[in-house]
């Protein structure tokens, strides 16, 4: 019998949710639009692809000519559909009821538009746990990819892994296909031939599959991509080898998988891509992961030794970054409500922006995910502030709340009216945690902590320069180190408590303390704290007025000093051209710039981005300081700095009289 090969290629393409729309049509241009006119042109060339559910609809809605051809190519039988979360969740992080909704709405919106319902489904991140069987069998899910790790790490040999294996978890069954990490780092970035002459010499006569689903964005986004694969021509060298060898047939899955049996049952263990699973580590255990592999390496005997060379689990990315956690907790906790809703409450809106706040992306961080990108956990915090908006519609809370929301072991108390809603943390500092404006459905207080990272050490020992690539063919992104911006050591010094919005520092005697709060009293009419300073003490209210979050400090007794307020505000423009400051009638810079005034009343925020403008009022004159608050973090193009908040630092001295401090918010744009 001669040996074969069957060739399981299928491409994943998604964008985070809140991506901005000229990133989307740079991606279009550059990747999706020429892979399909690629493809479309290879009748005879099968394979499989998976749209997350928004980007689907974005493309089909502002490029329907092109996505003419996908339609077109399932209708031949070329192409299969693969299924997944409607917005890309993470399944395994969102509730089993969430899961059904998601998979189901994607399921359904391909049987629309293209008239096929997916047997096969891309498991987001490839991040697997037995618990998201059930809700995949359950919405007429087979089979889905994952990595071969995951199968390498159950005493599986490579050799074995070249078909597909069942699983189970309470009554539902599942089928699993091996990804080759092999062939992942080969396509595309090696020549097209030696790929070809890879995938021949996989060929046995027992029906073996060559397992490959990816980025499609490494097709002509990640970095030299474009050029090598279209204007050099890889693709098409590519198709053409595979339909001109007499080992190699292009299939699908769902082709594949009518045809041949599964190879036995297998049970996987929590975990994701190898990558991944370092990615999920503190640093100084990332460290130390990433020199036991380099010294496996060293050895020659990583290919042996890797499976047991385990890392971090997803959920660990809830562990490493508490802002992280509080946005998953809080999706949480709306979702609970929307489930509890009589049917008749329930709208589908609701699920919308749900499922709009379980997009993946703006959770976790490492080359990818985009926890560090403002604009993806805006999105992320838009939707959920919509949907607590209508909520509070149709089942109202109390306006004052207390509740360990991220489970942290501190509680919070939620105080909100119509307009705004502010979230303070007793863990002593009596700062706000989130502030939320909701005719904007916007968090003031979504902001990322400056945070020791596994790969500044990159930084810190790497000139500004391409790492370099030897051989043929191009560089990973995963083998690249690139600078998008100047960084200094001092960038990247972690921050010693998170950011927010009034976290106060007495400053006497040269020496500066945080200001460390007790509860005194807590009701619907807001909130009152006590410190003990010396000579006396401090109280600081906070209270919602409408559109206006009031705070006031109250010295007591022979109380000395200076006290600093610091207010971290997340404006949408960040330090872009659309965001500005205005005070007494002029614009004395933007948000990017830093910025001292004296003797202080007002001053507006103003962003174009956001719709609207902050006003914060002083009832005394007050030193302000503003400055932009960076972040350093990396992604495929390089390092960089992102801008995560406007900090203003207002000072005064304390005295007997009382201060107050409001800040303001409001639609539209404020004049000068």
């Amino acid at each position: 019998m001669t040996k074969t090969v069957s060739l399981l290629f299928g491409v994943h393409a998604h964008q985070p949710v809140g991506n901005f729309p000229e990133v989307l049509d740079d991606a279009h241009r550059r990747c999706y639009r020429p892979f399909l006119q690629v493809l479309h042109r290879f009748p005879e060339f099968r394979f499989a692809v998976h749209f997350s559910g928004w980007l689907l609809d974005y493309l089909n809605e502002k490029y329907p000519q092109d996505m003419a051809l996908l339609k077109d190519m399932v209708a031949r039988g070329q192409v299969e559909l693969f299924g997944a979360g409607d917005t890309e969740p993470v399944l395994a992080v969102i509730p089993n009821r969430d899961r059904v909704g998601q998979l189901r709405r994607l399921s359904d919106k391909l049987a629309r538009k293209y008239g096929e319902r997916p047997q096969g489904a891309w498991l987001t991140e490839r991040v697997w746990e037995a618990t998201v069987v059930p809700a995949l069998a359950d919405t007429g899910i087979r089979y889905v990819t994952v990595d071969d790790y995951h199968f390498l790490c159950t005493g599986k040999h490579a050799d074995e892994l070249r078909g597909y294996y069942t699983t189970e978890e309470d009554g539902r069954q599942l089928d699993l296909f091996p990804i080759s990490e092999a062939l992942r780092y080969r396509i595309p970035f090696a020549p097209a031939q030696e790929v070809v002459a890879y995938l021949e010499g996989m060929a046995d006569d027992n029906a073996a599959a060559a397992v490959y689903f990816d980025d499609i964005e490494k097709f002509g986004i990640w970095p030299e991509t474009y050029q090598w694969v279209y204007e050099r021509g890889w693709l098409e060298q590519f198709i053409q080898g595979v339909l001109a060898s007499k080992i190699i047939r292009a299939e699908t899955y769902r082709d594949y998988y009518a045809r041949v049996g599964t190879r036995g049952i297998i049970y996987l263990p929590t975990t994701s891509y190898i990558e991944m699973n370092e990615w999920t580590l503190p640093a100084e255990a990332a460290n130390a992961y990433a020199g036991l592999v380099q010294a496996e390496k060293a050895h020659g005997s990583y290919e042996a030794h890797k499976a047991f060379l385990r890392g971090g689990i997803w959920k660990n990315f809830f562990c490493r970054y508490p802002e992280s956690n509080w946005m998953h907790k809080r999706m949480l906790a709306l979702s609970e409500r929307v489930a509890a809703l009589p049917d008749d409450r329930r709208s589908g809106e609701m699920l919308d922006l749900l499922y709009t706040a379980q997009a993946n992306d703006a959770y976790w961080h490492g080359l990818f995910g985009g926890l560090y990108l403002p604009h993806l956990r805006r999105a992320v915090y838009g939707a959920m502030v919509r949907l607590e908006n209508r909520l509070d519609r149709v089942a109202p809370r109390q306006t004052m709340q207390g509740i360990d929301l991220d489970r942290d072991g501190v509680d919070e108390i939620f105080l909100h009216n119509d307009d705004l809603q502010a979230v303070v943390k007793l863990d002593g500092s009596a700062s706000l945690c989130e502030f939320d404006a909701y005719r904007l459905a916007h968090n003031f207080g979504d902001t990322l902590r400056r945070q020791t990272e596994h790969y500044f050490c990159k930084i810190q020992s790497q000139p500004d320069q391409l790492s370099q690539h030897s051989g043929e063919g191009i560089a990973s992104a995963h083998d690249r180190v690139a600078f998008k911006h100047e960084i200094a050591l001092s960038d990247l010094e972690p921050d010693r408590r998170a950011v927010a919005l009034f976290a106060d520092q007495w400053q006497h005697d040269g020496a500066a303390q945080d200001v460390a709060y007790r509860l005194a009293e807590a009701s619907a009419a807001g909130l009152e704290f006590v410190a003990a300073l010396d000579g006396g003490e401090l109280r600081k209210c906070i209270v919602l007025e409408g559109n206006r979050l009031r705070v006031s400090y109250h010295a007591h007794g022979n109380v000395v000093g200076r006290l600093l307020t610091t207010i971290a505000l997340a404006m949408p423009s960040c330090d872009g051209f659309a965001g500005r400051y205005i005070h007494n009638g002029g614009v004395p810079g933007g948000f990017g710039m830093a910025l001292e005034l004296e003797a202080v009343r007002e001053i507006a925020l103003d962003d174009d981005v956001l719709g609207g403008h902050v006003a914060l009022r002083a009832s005394h004159p007050v030193q302000l300081r503003g400055a932009p608050y960076f972040t350093v973090s990396q992604s495929e193009a390089g390092f960089e700095k992102i801008m995560q908040a406007v900090e203003l630092g207002l000072q005064w001295r304390l005295a007997g009289a009382e201060m107050v401090i409001t800040l303001e918010v409001n639609q539209g744009k404020k004049h000068v």
